[in-house]
């Protein structure tokens, strides 16, 4: 009995045997290494791709206009007020800001006020 129990586990195949840690392996990379690899991408693209004129967000949170661009030391000029300019290095732009996005917080705000229209009092109710 015990030598029918030897000889099936040498039978086993390897494979069968390392699936679990491939799968694991496999999962990792799909859930947590290629989405970074890809994010990272996008935001090499982008501040690649900002133009002197463009509105951009700074990783710190600060919101200005590129007013020009030093590409030999990849430091950009950005105007955050009227007459007031900051230097920093390219990489601290967080995002580029479009037109489109103020619109549709625009809109939101409308959407608000219509639904906002109902015959019933507003406030704390009054006994009768």
């Amino acid at each position: 009995m015990l030598e029918f129990l030897a000889q099936q586990q040498q039978n086993t195949n390897p494979l069968i045997t390392f699936l679990p840690l491939i799968l694991i392996g496999g999962a990792f990379y799909f859930v947590l290494i290629r989405p970074q690899q890809k994010r990272a991408k996008a935001q090499q693209a982008l501040i690649r791709s900002v133009e002197v004129g463009d509105e951009v967000l700074t990783t710190a949170g600060v919101y200005g206009t590129i007013i020009d661009i030093d590409d030999e030391t990849d430091v950009i000029t950005l105007e955050i007020a009227p007459g007031t300019r900051i230097r920093m290095v390219r990489a601290g732009i967080g995002r580029r800001i479009v037109e489109d996005e103020y619109e549709d917080y625009d809109e939101d705000d409308d959407d608000a006020d219509e639904d906002d229209t109902s015959d019933e009092p507003h406030g704390p109710i009054q006994p009768s």
